[in-house]
């Protein structure tokens, strides 16, 4: 059973969401390009030293679940049941993804990302980073014979399921759609 946070753990956890959550509101108020750092921390109350130990970067702010998305994404693949096949598991954490990503109140933060090169930079670099873990992943499930290239060439497609489902009309349909060629590639490896 895992232990619960302690108070440091806690309280680290609650500044972190503080900043970003702050960061957030002043880029959709003021715009992204027109909030510094100091700005940031100044309105959270924190020190700029403190803002970066919890973020690398001003983009990492916008993308405060980065970490969480990538740790997801490859217990996806290592912590699914025995035998259990890996494309629905992996169908499954992007339907919660795309399902979280979708919800009320993100048009504005998606726009804001579209609107900024920065931010589709910083969105690029985090999917590659985000495929090669999860191609990592799969290529050291002992269950899994496909050759590197298979694994990374899946992990490329789940990543940009995630990307194109998010922007379709119906997100849910397009997971559905999307992870049926998944699977026929998949199938063919």
């Amino acid at each position: 059973m895992t232990e619960p946070p302690g108070r440091r753990e806690r309280k680290k956890a609650a500044t972190r969401q503080k900043i970003a959550d702050t960061a957030l509101r002043l880029f959709l108020d003021r715009g992204y390009d027109a909030v510094g750092i100091r700005d940031v921390a100044a309105e959270a109350d924190v020190a700029v030293t403190t803002l970066f130990s919890h973020f690398a970067s001003k983009e990492a702010l916008v993308f405060e679940q980065d970490d969480n998305f990538e740790q997801r994404l490859t217990q996806a693949v290592t912590n699914r049941a025995p035998h259990e096949p890996l494309i629905p598991a992996l169908r499954r954490e992007i339907q919660e993804m795309v399902r979280h990503c979708t919800a009320d109140g993100t048009v504005p933060i998606y726009r804001m990302i579209d609107e900024s090169r920065a931010l589709r930079e910083y969105e690029e670099s985090m999917r590659l980073r985000h495929a090669d873990s999860l191609a990592t992943a799969i290529a050291a499930d002992p269950g899994l014979s496909q050759t590197t290239t298979a694994c990374r060439t899946i992990a490329r497609f789940v990543i940009d399921a995630y990307s194109l489902a998010r922007e379709a009309d119906d997100p849910q349909a397009a997971v559905d759609e999307i992870f049926q060629m998944i699977e026929a590639a998949w199938e063919v490896t």
